[in-house]
């Protein structure tokens, strides 16, 4: 017996998600979203019944016999689902959509998207949406195949167009991809299918392919296990009459009213299911009112839980049944998923999140960079949080992912940095990382003293002594005021100034002449004309110019045993 695979529509904000899903399902959810974009995550039982009914002369032209009870979508604000929220990692999807503006193209959160789908391996097909909008295109008819037959040669010109940049697109991320209906193995290509949310266009040839693909390929993965109750929680919410409910999406086996149910977190919650609230078919969960009391449910499907001690739950947890099983059992394996899912180190930055789902995205994201990370929670930022950040000015780093900071939070030499997209969340620290060195690497290569060979010139000895002034030629490196003068095992004096045509000036570089004054220094005792002087170089100066690749580090080194020589 096969469930209903699990498809994940995710892309760029404003591409057109929710909007392809609210025609499918004929509702309206896109327009009642705050500025118009998805929130939250959500889903949508659209059973195998109404796919017949959409593609119905598709199937039976391609001689396709729906096999799944129907398509299980998830509608995300970007990656919130596509998290590693089973065990051993593996994504919550089966099968994923993924949503690209054919006028736009690629877009930040698409290449998100796309990174999210490459790390967990998860099978997806890419609806071209908003082909409405091409210049002179000619709406009327459900089927793409079938409109396309209609258009005029400029309007398929641009169409193919955008089409010909998304294969450019996946292909620099490492896919191949074409037009769906000029696919020949489905296994190796990704299958672009042209569609509007607005017209309804080519959303039958969607539909039959997700479904083409998930009994394909994807029937052992789909198949009902008939196991205790697995799922995800979407959303947890307060309902007149029932207190704190849970939206979740119950991704395996059987969860009944009544069973025990243990949530994952820092304190695993152990509660009974007091009511089971079922949205009804193509309605979306999150814009549902009236939903319908049962007394089981079986994966995959969306579903309301009404239970005591829900408000201790976070959105992103996973919760298993643990009914006529071993409790202990099933607590010690959520503890298990956790502490893998969160691993930290003794030093590090700080990240906070709305969920535990997008938590673990941004700690993956940080992870694949080599980021330590300390702490890691689910929710604000508080003082508490900042305290734990180690002295160490790298990782003085508060991430905050569409969470709000305390006022109280922020001191000096914190940065915070706040966003929810997470991926422009790891470029801003990576960028910020980058200033933060090269500020350090030049504050540390200021303190070095710079390494310089120089010749005394016959004839231009201006002073004897205090100081002693005279004529020179830098035969090698620069050499800046401040630093002691030295000849093989012995210190001359130190470099007060240097003079070139009547000016002071800071540096001076091989094969330039001037006049330099020097404490310490007496023309004719400790220094003679047409004697070689060195710059006085330090260990720790050595191991600097080292530390950064410095160019100087060599002759700093042959400089520092040169001191060590006998006159």
């Amino acid at each position: 017996m096969l469930r209903q695979p699990i498809v994940c529509v995710l892309g760029h904000v404003d591409h057109g998600k929710t909007t392809l899903l609210d025609r499918i399902r004929g509702t309206t959810v896109a327009s009642k979203e705050a500025g118009g974009i998805t929130q939250h995550v959500g889903c949508t039982s659209v059973p195998a019944e109404v796919i017949k009914k959409i593609s119905g002369p598709l199937l039976e032209g391609m001689n396709i016999r729906i096999e799944v009870p129907g398509l299980l979508f998830l509608d995300t604000p970007g990656h919130e689902a596509f998290t590693t929220l089973r065990k051993r990692g593996g994504a919550l999807a089966d099968l994923a959509v993924l949503v690209v503006d054919v006028n736009e193209g690629f877009r930040p959160q698409t290449v998100e998207s796309l990174g999210f789908l490459k790390q967990f391996r998860t099978p997806f097909v890419v609806a071209a949406t908003k082909i409405d909008k091409i210049k002179g295109w000619i709406s009327g008819y459900s089927s793409f195949l079938e409109s396309w037959k209609h258009q005029s040669e400029s309007s398929r010109a641009s169409l193919e167009q955008g089409i010909y940049e998304i294969v450019a697109g996946l292909s620099q991320e490492g896919f191949n991809a074409e037009r769906f209906d000029r696919v020949k193995d489905f296994k190796k290509t990704v299958a672009i299918i042209p569609c509007s949310g607005v017209t309804g266009e080519g959303i039958p040839e969607l539909l039959t392919v997700l479904c083409g693909l998930a009994q394909a390929f994807l029937k052992e993965r789909i198949r009902f296990t008939g196991e205790f109750g697995r799922g995800s929680v979407l959303e947890i919410k307060e309902v007149r009459g029932l207190g704190t409910t849970a939206d979740v999406l119950l991704y395996d086996g059987i969860l009944r009213k009544g069973d025990t149910v243990v949530f994952s977190g820092k304190e695993p919650v152990v509660t009974r299911v007091r009511a089971l609230l079922k949205p009804r078919p193509l309605s979306e969960i999150r814009a549902e009112k009236r939903f319908e009391p049962v007394n089981e449910v079986v994966a995959a499907c969306g579903v309301k839980i009404s239970a005591p001690g829900l408000e201790k739950v976070k959105p992103g947890s996973v919760f298993v049944s643990a009914s006529g099983g071993d409790l202990s059992r099933v607590m010690e394996e959520l503890e298990r998923e956790t502490e893998a899912e969160f691993e930290l180190e003794g030093s590090g930055v700080v990240v906070k999140a709305d969920t535990v789902g997008s938590l673990e995205a941004v700690l993956k994201l940080l992870k694949e960079r080599g980021v330590r990370v300390k702490k890691a929670e689910v929710g604000p930022v508080h003082k508490s949080d900042v305290a734990v950040l180690s002295g160490d000015p790298l990782s003085r780093v508060v991430f905050a992912f569409n969470v709000p900071v305390d006022r109280e939070a922020y001191v000096p030499g914190v940065k915070f940095i706040q966003g929810n997209v997470i991926y422009r969340l790891v470029e801003e620290y990576e960028e910020w990382v980058e200033e933060q060195k090269r500020r350090i690497r030049e504050r540390e290569l200021g303190t070095v003293t710079s390494p310089a060979v120089l010749r005394v010139l016959e004839g231009f000895v201006f002073r004897i002594s205090e100081p002693a002034v005279f004529g020179i030629e830098v035969l090698e490196g620069c050499l800046k005021p401040g630093c002691e003068l030295a000849k093989p095992g012995k210190i001359v004096g130190r470099l007060k100034e240097i003079q070139k045509e009547g000016r002071t000036v800071d540096c001076l570089e091989a094969g330039e002449r001037a006049a330099i004054s020097v404490e310490g220094g007496v023309v004719g005792r400790n220094i003679r004309e047409g004697d070689e002087l060195f710059t006085v170089i330090g260990e720790r100066d050595v191991e600097i110019l080292k530390k950064y690749g410095d160019e100087r580090a060599e002759l700093a080194e042959t400089l520092r045993r040169k001191l060590s020589e006998r006159p």
